[in-house]
C-alpha cells in the first residue's frame, strides 16, 4: 500500500496538511508495510525538507499512490483516475459550487472518503478541524472588542506560531467586567473553553449568568437544552431535541438580555430552531455587542451572521434595525467575526491535531478488515456510482 500526502492546490492558499512529518514517523512505526510518497509544496507549513530529513520521499507525482490524502477539495483537473481520495468535498450537502467536483470524481472512478463522512455508528464525528476553530474564533472575537472599543490592539493570530502563542496575547490585555456566553458541547466549544480558561475567566452557572452582577469578567457555558425549550412545556433528554427539532422553540433570548459578548460554538441541525433573531436584535432589551460566531452558519441561527467574513478583514457590523451590513465602528452596529476558515490561521497545531486523529481513528481500517465501519460508513462513492448511504445525492449530481 502507497499512501500520497497531496500538495493543497485550493485558493486562497491553505498551508494545512493531514500529516505533518512526526506522525507520520509514527505511521511508519505502528504499520511498518505503509509506503509513503509526499507531494512537493511550498505553501505547506511544513516544509519538503522536513520531510526529507524525516524519511520520506518527496516527489512530484502521486500517480503510482492508492490512496490519496488531502485537506481541502482538489481541483477537477487534478485528480487521478481510479484511486482513494480523502479531503472535505463539501458536496454532502449538495453545495452547488461542487457539483461539478462530484460529477468528475464519478467520472474518474474514484472512491471518495469525505473527513465529515468519517464517524462513528451513531453519527458522531472522528475528525476534524473544529477545536482549532474555537481557539481562533475566539481569539478574534476577543481582537474585534479592542478594535470596537480602541482599547487594545492584538496582533493577527495568523502571524503567530501556535495556540500558547495566542493565549499570552490575551493575558496582556486588560478587560472590563464582560458577561461571556459559549454555546455548544462539541470540540469548537471546547476549544474556546480552552481559551477562556487561559485567561483565567471565570466560568459561573446558568443562574449565576442570569441573575447575578460581577466586577470581572465572566464566561458561562451552554447547551441545546439551555436554550431550547419544548413549545409544550414538557422537560425531556437532549435526545428527545435531536430526534424532535420541530416540538422545541429558541429560549435563548433570556441570555441575549445579560451577554455582552457571544461565542457561538454550538452545531445547527436542520429543523432546529433560530436562536437569534432579527426581532431579539431589535429589542431594546438585547445587550449582545459582539458575537464571534464560529459556526459561520449564513442567514441561520444568528440573525447578524449575513455573510462569511475572512482572515484578512475578519469583522463587519450589523445594524439591527435596518438589518444590513454596516461599519463596524458604527455606535449602532452589532460586532460580528464570521470567518469561515478559522483552522487555516492556526497551520501547524491544525495539521498536528488532524493527523493525531486520523492515525487514530482511520489509518487502522486499512490493516483490520475496517471491523468498525469507519471506511464503509464514510465511503461516497465507488465502482463511478453513489454508495447508497449517499444515493440521495444522485438529483444534486444529476444537475437537478
Amino acid at each position: 500500500m502507497i499512501i500520497g500526502i497531496l500538495k493543497e492546490r485550493k485558493n486562497p492558499p491553505d498551508k494545512r496538511v493531514v500529516f505533518s512529518p512526526e506522525k507520520l514517523q509514527e505511521l511508519k512505526r505502528k504499520f511498518p508495510s505503509v509506503s509513503i510518497k509526499v507531494e512537493s509544496s511550498d505553501i505547506r507549513v511544513f516544509s519538503d525538507e522536513a520531510y526529507k530529513n524525516a524519511g520520506f520521499e518527496v516527489v512530484d507525482d502521486l500517480s503510482d499512490c492508492a490512496i490519496l490524502l488531502g485537506v481541502k477539495e482538489v481541483p477537477v483537473d487534478a485528480l487521478i483516475p481510479d484511486k482513494k481520495y480523502f479531503f472535505f468535498s463539501h458536496t454532502i450537502k449538495k453545495q452547488s459550487y461542487n457539483r461539478k467536483l462530484l460529477q468528475a470524481i464519478l467520472s474518474k472512478n474514484i472512491e471518495l472518503y469525505d473527513h465529515e463522512t468519517i464517524v462513528k455508528e451513531n453519527g458522531a464525528r472522528l475528525i476534524g478541524f473544529g477545536r482549532y476553530a474555537g481557539i481562533v474564533g475566539t481569539y478574534n472575537g476577543f481582537s474585534a472588542i479592542g478594535l470596537k472599543k480602541n482599547s487594545f490592539h492584538l496582533p493577527k493570530s495568523s502571524t503567530l506560531a501556535n495556540q500558547n502563542a495566542l493565549i499570552e496575547q490575551l493575558q496582556k490585555i486588560n478587560l472590563p467586567n464582560l458577561k461571556i456566553l459559549l454555546t455548544g458541547s462539541g470540540k469548537v466549544a471546547f476549544g474556546a473553553k480552552e481559551m477562556l480558561d487561559g485567561m483565567c475567566i471565570k466560568q459561573v452557572s446558568v443562574n449565576e449568568f442570569l441573575q447575578d452582577n460581577f466586577f470581572e469578567p465572566v464566561f458561562c457555558m451552554i447547551d441545546v437544552l439551555d436554550y431550547n425549550k419544548r413549545k409544550d412545556g414538557q422537560v425531556l433528554d437532549i435526545y428527545d431535541f435531536y430526534n424532535h427539532p420541530e416540538a422545541y422553540e429558541s429560549y435563548f433570548f433570556r441570555f441575549a438580555k445579560v451577554t455582552d459578548f457571544f461565542i457561538a460554538g454550538h452545531f445547527f441541525g436542520d429543523g432546529s430552531p433560530i436562536l437569534f433573531t432579527k426581532e431579539n436584535a431589535k429589542h431594546p432589551d438585547c445587550k449582545i455587542q459582539f458575537i464571534a460566531d464560529i459556526s459561520c452558519d449564513i442567514n441561520g441561527p444568528i440573525a447578524s451572521t449575513i455573510r462569511a467574513s475572512t482572515i484578512e478583514n475578519p469583522i463587519y457590523g450589523y445594524d439591527p434595525i435596518t438589518e444590513k451590513e454596516v461599519d463596524f465602528t458604527n455606535k449602532n452596529a452589532i460586532v460580528v467575526m464570521a470567518v469561515d476558515n478559522l483552522p487555516c490561521e492556526l497551520p501547524k497545531d491544525a495539521s498536528e491535531g488532524f493527523g493525531e486523529m486520523f492515525l487514530e481513528h482511520v489509518i487502522p481500517a486499512f490493516f483490520d478488515g475496517d471491523k468498525n465501519g469507519i471506511l464503509h460508513r464514510a465511503k461516497i462513492t465507488e465502482n463511478g456510482k453513489l454508495t447508497p448511504r449517499f444515493s440521495y445525492l444522485q438529483e444534486y449530481v444529476d444537475g437537478f
